[in-house]
């Protein structure tokens, strides 16, 4: 039987930034012990669009394709319907302490916001929320108008992360795939889980030596 604190659930939504979630699948794959995934329909046209990436619309299906594309077997990654309302994802007895929402659509923002829980993403962010467990969210939409910061402001009060993806640029990034690693690596330091994605910030920066001696001189 799969222990809670083991597993953690994954949605991919319908805004842009599937490299996002692609690349997060794969590292929660190598550390965690299983992941719950959730695709939206628009977050199927995002990857197909971003990732050159065709997503099931059935979720054994999908489910198949993404293990075998991972090398991970069914006790590692399971791949969830939206209306599966019987999974452990859907109840607080069962569901895992942790979820992300990556990339997360303003639609879902809002839906998450308010309550909604008309599909098993919403409820499963729902759940936990109302178990206190720990919820993070990864928008990628810009300029957020009022109501968006407004839905934001409110999950942060319920206890939630909002974690934009907005990579940095202090490590001097040399291809896209070190900005995703930025971002993925951040959200994995708020899961409490090791990674060596990208150099941590500190005194062995080398720019922070060199602003050190300046300022000894």
């Amino acid at each position: 039987m799969q222990k809670r604190d083991q597993s953690i659930t994954l949605a991919f939504t319908g805004a842009s930034g599937a490299p996002y979630g692609l690349r997060l699948l794969e590292c929660l794959l190598q550390s965690r012990g299983k992941v719950y995934l959730m695709i939206s329909a628009a977050a199927r046209v995002v990857f197909v669009q971003e990732q050159t990436l065709t997503l099931p619309g059935n979720p054994k299906a999908c489910g198949d394709m993404l293990r075998a594309h991972f090398g991970v077997d069914e006790s590692k990654l399971e791949v969830l319907g939206k209306e599966e309302w019987f999974s452990p994802v859907a109840s607080g007895s069962a569901a895992p302490r942790q979820m992300v929402i990556c990339p997360c659509s303003t639609g879902t923002l809002a839906a998450v916001a308010t309550g909604m829980s008309n599909n098993l993403i919403e409820r499963a962010a729902d759940v936990v929320l109302k178990e206190r467990g720990q919820l993070l969210l990864v928008p990628r939409e810009t300029p957020f108008h009022a109501v968006h910061l407004e839905h934001m402001l409110k999950l942060s009060q319920l206890g939630a992360t909002i974690m934009p993806a907005a990579p940095g640029f202090y490590n001097h990034p040399q291809s896209i795939e070190d900005l995703v690693d930025f971002m993925v690596a951040r959200i994995l330091d708020h899961l409490g889980i090791e990674h060596q994605l990208l150099p941590r910030w500190g005194y062995s920066n080398p720019t922070h030596k060199n602003m050190s001696n300046d300022n000894e001189a």
